[in-house]
C-alpha cells in the first residue's frame, strides 16, 4: 500500500472529498497522527484512506477552512482556489 504525505496546498479533489466524507464537522484531536519527518521536524496530520493509498494530509490552520470551502462549494464542481489540480505529495515508507 502506498503513503503519501499531502500539504493542505497540494490537496486535490478525490482527497478533499475524502477529508470532507470522514470528518464532516471537521477533525478533533484525536483524530490528529503526530510523526517525524526526515529532518526530524514533529509534522502533525489526518489519515484518509483508498484501496490502495493512506494519505496523511498535513494539519495547518488554514486546513480546516479549506476543507469548509470545499464542502460548502461542492455542489458547484469548482474547486476553491487555494486547492491545487495537480497530483499530490511525496510517497513515503513508515516501516511497518
Amino acid at each position: 500500500m502506498k503513503r503519501v504525505i499531502v500539504d493542505y496546498k497540494k490537496l486535490n479533489k478525490d482527497i478533499l472529498n475524502l477529508l470532507v466524507e470522514k470528518f464532516p464537522d471537521g477533525y478533533s484531536d484525536r483524530d490528529i497522527i503526530s510523526f517525524k519527518n526526515h529532518h526530524h521536524d514533529t509534522i502533525e496530520a489526518v489519515e484518509v484512506k483508498t484501496d490502495d493509498t493512506i494519505y496523511l494530509v498535513k494539519i495547518s490552520e488554514r486546513l480546516a477552512g479549506v476543507m469548509q470551502d470545499y464542502d460548502d462549494n461542492s455542489s458547484d464542481s469548482e474547486i476553491p482556489a487555494s486547492v491545487s489540480k495537480e497530483q499530490v505529495g511525496d510517497e513515503v515508507d513508515f516501516g511497518d
